[in-house]
């Protein structure tokens, strides 16, 4: 299995109204996906957002809970802040990932919506367990990432659908199931499955 990497992108990304803005960082985006991705083993965990003043404000979070009072106060949460790196742009962090592994890592795009391209779980699944590539999970904010942006990438992922009509998750709750979907236990192939 090759390392897997996550990166939350802020721009290109399109509002309610189809519009294409840069999204606001958030303290539950940076807290929570940290500790999702820790949890699942992940290598990496960016955040991507052209504006300084974002990556300021992500800087001064990540400061608190890995060098003052927040460090010492939660010492869980200043260990998954050990894997969250703040990038202004995707090819900056395309750019990380090949030097640290030294390929391009395959990019697999995540959105509510289906494009027709899609790749299943399991089909990504087994990919991950036989493969020795690094694999960047690619999740957007707002209304989802730019469509001709999303057509650039090796895949994009299936879309998560529950038992009813409504699809809009919060994108913490989609890391969540989507990396127990992709890298957690096979328990529906466990012998204590009845």
């Amino acid at each position: 299995m090759g390392s897997i990497y996550l990166g939350l992108l802020h721009y290109p990304i399109y509002n309610r109204n189809g519009d294409i803005i840069t999204t606001a960082v958030t303290n539950f985006d940076i807290h929570d996906i940290a500790r999702t991705s820790r949890t699942y083993g992940l290598k990496k965990y960016f955040i991507i957002n052209p504006l300084q003043s974002q990556l300021d404000l992500a800087a001064e979070i990540l400061d608190y809970w890995q060098n003052g009072a927040g460090a010492k106060y939660n010492a869980d949460r200043k260990e998954a802040f050990h894997i969250l790196q703040t990038v202004p742009d995707l090819a900056d962090a395309v750019h990380s990932i090949s030097v640290a592994e030294g390929q391009k890592p395959i990019i697999v795009a995540t959105d509510a919506r289906n494009y027709g391209n899609s790749v299943s779980y399991r089909k990504l699944r087994q990919q991950i367990e036989t493969t020795s590539n690094p694999l960047l999970l690619l999740f957007g904010t707002g209304w989802g990432i730019e469509k001709t942006l999303v057509s650039s990438f090796d895949y994009l992922l299936e879309p998560i659908y529950g038992c009813s009509d409504y699809n809009h998750l919060p994108v913490r709750a989609a890391v969540a199931i989507i990396l127990d979907r992709l890298l957690g236990e096979d328990w529906w192939n466990s012998s204590d499955v009845k």
